[in-house]
């Protein structure tokens, strides 16, 4: 079902009970990747105006783990990856920052925070653990794990050519990084309830959200996509993971169901 917040986006949260937590409007989590263009210091802007209104907080998280590792696997030099993740990096929290200070005074506190500085978090490791052990032992996530980083980073691959070993490794990493916030945010962050926001429906949505066993998001943990209204969205929305490479490949935008988490 589909949530018409305003006249800038429209939600589709992913289950019964996704949609739930997001009437409850306690926290949303809103995850941006470097080299991103779809997150622009305007589309900030909008997201942060939109998400003060329905959300008590809000936090801006800018993936910084992984990402000299990601140019690196697929062409670059090591020092150029680095000077150029670095650039990017930069730049990301630039626009994040920008972004949510030209939204004007905000009904609801906003944070911006690296995903680096979750790291000694124990909620965090304990979940990231969690994440690196399912990748080992469940097939199911392994499979999810690299649909999406094939969907994400496909089209950089010379005509032919399949994914390397190491290229797959490091979009692991990167992705086990971010997962725990897509499994339970609400511990990691201390928040009664909240609802990871993307622009797309991700490849392992159905398996953190619709399955009924393995690794699989807290009853307290949402997901939504969040996406301009169709007059505004763009023609060719950016993906996440690959746009750490420039790599801009049409997005998935599954429809999201209405299947209840069990």
């Amino acid at each position: 079902m589909t949530i018409t917040a305003d006249a800038s986006f429209e939600v589709l949260p992913f289950t019964r009970t996704c949609r739930h937590i997001w009437e409850d409007g306690d926290h949303v989590l809103i995850g941006v990747s470097p080299g991103n263009s779809y997150f622009s210091s305007e589309r900030i802007t909008s997201l942060a105006q939109w998400a003060t209104t329905r959300f008590a907080q809000v936090d801006f998280v800018y993936a910084d783990l992984h990402v000299d590792r990601m140019f690196a696997a697929f062409g670059y030099t090591r020092e150029h990856a680095e000077k150029r993740a670095t650039k990017e990096i930069k730049a990301v929290r630039r626009r994040i920052l920008k972004g949510v200070e030209e939204s004007g005074p905000p009904q609801a506190e906003i944070r911006v925070r690296a995903l680096s500085e979750f790291q000694t978090n124990p909620v965090y490791q304990l979940l990231h653990r969690r994440v690196l052990h399912f990748l080992e032992t469940d097939d199911e996530f392994r499979k999810g794990c690299e649909k999406m980083a094939l969907h994400f980073v496909g089209s950089k691959l010379p005509e032919g050519e399949s994914i390397t070993d190491e290229q797959l490794q490091v979009c692991f990493d990167y992705m086990a990084a971010e997962l725990p916030f897509f499994v339970d945010t609400p511990s990691i962050l201390d928040v009664p309830s909240s609802v990871a926001a993307y622009h797309v429906k991700m490849p392992l949505t159905d398996v953190l959200y619709a399955r009924g066993g393995g690794l699989r998001a807290t009853r307290n943990q949402a997901y939504a996509v969040v996406r301009p209204e169709a007059a505004q969205r763009p023609t060719n929305a950016e993906n996440d993971m690959g746009n750490a490479n420039n790599v801009n490949n049409a997005p998935t935008e599954g429809i999201v169901d209405e299947r209840r988490a069990a």
